[in-house]
């Protein structure tokens, strides 16, 4: 090989590796710098101050409250968003007369931006002037009036309800496409055998697209994780904190109160949770292969 291909490649390698570190590595060692350090809108101290904002962090009753809060909204949208997307996947199997238009149709909300679709909802759940409150009054005969947004008892459900009518068709993507690739003949075979529906499901339909559901599963619990824009756009954290997830707490912090250490080193700790979440399911299914 002539050195000068040989050096190309080299620089080729050379230059990506540069790339990935500088758009990676420097914002996670800037960010892990100034976690030690004191640097907030009043003062900007950049001397080293050990593990205090660590320290201020593990102490934080507000920030545990904001993990509690976007784990709920993970344990609640999740498991609905993938037995629905899973339940219209078949639907889509049998050719019929506008199949394309209609999932089309399904997976808009996919493309979405969410601060409109929380923005959107929010004028839907409007207690004087949205639909949703004008459709329950015709139904009940009677002026109905429901606080969405402001109501402790409904907050919950209608970002639920924001969160599973755009994410579900995304679910459904996936899992059409996995269930699609599913080999038929094993299925016809079990069926001859006498195997029930329930039996084919489950030892043969979900082993097959197992690892799909897992990156599914995965990559919507990440989203879910740093839920910010539908929640932000719907009620802001409200009422009051009770909806204020991880995401709107370090923006809180970051970008309206501006404490740019205490809020780095939140954001460290978030990156180590999601790392070890990530590097854990990854494991496991590489070993259920």
């Amino acid at each position: 090989m002539p050195w000068t291909e040989r050096y190309f490649r080299w620089l080729l390698v050379a230059t990506a590796t540069f790339v990935i570190l500088l758009v990676r590595l420097f914002p996670f060692l800037h960010t892990l710098i100034v976690s030690l350090q004191n640097i907030t809108m009043l003062e900007e101290d950049t001397s080293f101050q050990g593990l205090a904002n660590y320290a201020r962090l593990f102490s934080d009753q507000r920030f545990w409250e904001a993990i509690g809060h976007t784990l709920v909204f993970l344990a609640l949208a999740l498991p609905a968003e993938l037995v629905l997307g899973f339940l219209m996947a078949p639907l889509f199997f049998e050719k019929m007369p506008g199949r394309q238009v209609l999932i089309a149709l399904l997976v808009l909300p996919v493309v979405v931006s969410p601060i409109v679709a929380g923005a959107t909802r929010r004028l839907l759940f409007d207690n004087r002037f949205g639909p949703i409150n004008q459709i329950l009054s015709w139904i009940a005969g009677e002026p109905v009036v429901i606080l969405w947004i402001n109501n402790p008892s409904f907050v919950y459900p209608a970002i639920r309800l924001a969160e599973i009518w755009q994410w579900t068709p995304f679910m459904f993507l996936l899992l059409w496409a996995a269930l699609a690739e599913v080999d038929r003949s094993l299925l016809e075979s079990a069926e001859i055998d006498g195997a029930s529906w329930l039996q084919r499901l489950w030892w043969i339909v979900l082993p097959a697209i197992r690892p799909v559901v897992v990156i599914a599963l995965l990559i919507r619990g990440l989203d879910l994780f740093r839920l910010f824009d539908v929640v932000w756009g719907l009620t802001r954290g409200g009422p009051g904190t009770m909806t204020e997830t991880v995401s709107i707490y370090t923006y809180v912090l970051g970008f309206q109160q501006f404490e740019t250490s205490y809020t780095a080193a939140m954001a460290l700790v978030v990156i180590v949770l999601l790392s070890v979440v990530v590097t854990s399911a990854l494991d496991r299914l590489a070993i259920g292969r």
